[in-house]
């Protein structure tokens, strides 16, 4: 995991293991079902693992943060990200059910205890979350729809509750609606390999 070293030199030996854990249970259950792409597992600490932490690049979860990935699939970002913030609860929903399965086998090989997952669609929670996550599920403005309703209130961390989706391309007509309120960045600005080139964090505040 040396990317993650590089660009996370705080996280400790515990997290590292963790991560070294989550790796060979994916590797073992994609051989099984394809979590994520076949080509894609020897390059998975770079696309799925480094992706889905670059969350925590724009911010730090304050602990007790409550945090719903929405369309979960393989775990991600959800299972990095529960790694790297212990203190904080996540609810990985996805509407298949052998993907919910696979992510709650990869929670238990990385000993988290911090994910809950279920086989569910975000539209029809009724549970209240600080932040909503995503990596690349649909159009934003229907993500937002399924989603906007499931922010709480109150914010308790450095920026306010809100919706952070991890897209790619050119998103201009999915953002074009939301005005000034709606803030798109590109990756690049915290990695520098070339995989990142056309990636985007966007960050819609709700509360």
């Amino acid at each position: 995991m040396h990317l993650i070293n590089k660009y996370f030199p705080e996280i400790d030996e515990s997290q590292l293991k963790q991560f070294d854990l989550l790796y060979e249970a994916l590797k073992d259950w994609n051989e099984k079902i394809n979590v994520i792409s076949r080509k894609d597992i020897e390059h998975s600490e770079e696309r799925h693992f480094l992706h889905s932490l670059v969350i925590a690049k724009f911010i730090s979860f304050q602990k007790g943060t409550r945090i719903l990935d929405a369309g979960t699939g393989g775990g991600f970002p959800g299972l990095p990200l529960a790694i790297l913030f212990p203190d904080c609860q996540f609810t990985l929903v996805d509407s298949i059910g052998k993907k919910i399965k696979v992510v709650n086998e990869l929670a238990q090989a990385a000993n988290l205890k911090n994910v809950q997952a279920s086989q569910a669609r975000a539209e029809t929670l009724t549970e209240k979350f600080d932040f909503v996550v995503s990596r690349a599920v649909t159009a934003f403005p229907t993500f937002y729809r399924w989603t906007k309703g499931l922010i709480e209130a109150d914010s308790k961390n450095v920026r306010r509750n809100g919706i952070i989706s991890l897209k790619g391309g050119n998103l201009g007509s999915e953002v074009a609606g939301f005005g000034k309120r709606i803030q798109v960045m590109d990756l690049r600005q915290w990695y520098s390999e070339e995989w990142f080139e056309s990636k985007k964090l966007v960050y819609l505040p709700i509360s």
